[in-house]
């Protein structure tokens, strides 16, 4: 699979400021559950889905690719 670029500088701008963001605030959830002030059985699954989500949206700025335009979808950025 080729990952051809789809996008314009803003997008990558965006992606790349979304996934800094999330991977930020994945950290600091996966901080508070693991100091054990919230004691859930599943609870890690959260901020493992919020972090690799930051780094897929990461990943999507360096290449300048969108999952969702390569898939048909048209985005505004």
């Amino acid at each position: 699979m080729v990952f051809e670029c789809n996008i314009d500088a803003r997008g990558k701008a965006f992606r790349l400021r979304i996934g800094i963001i999330a991977v930020a605030i994945g950290l600091v959830i996966q901080g508070i559950l693991f100091s054990g002030m919230i004691d859930i059985a599943y609870a890690w699954l959260l901020p493992t889905g919020i972090i690799a989500g930051g780094v897929f949206a990461i990943f999507e700025a360096r290449m300048g690719w969108c999952l969702v335009r390569a898939l048909g979808f048209r985005t505004s950025l």
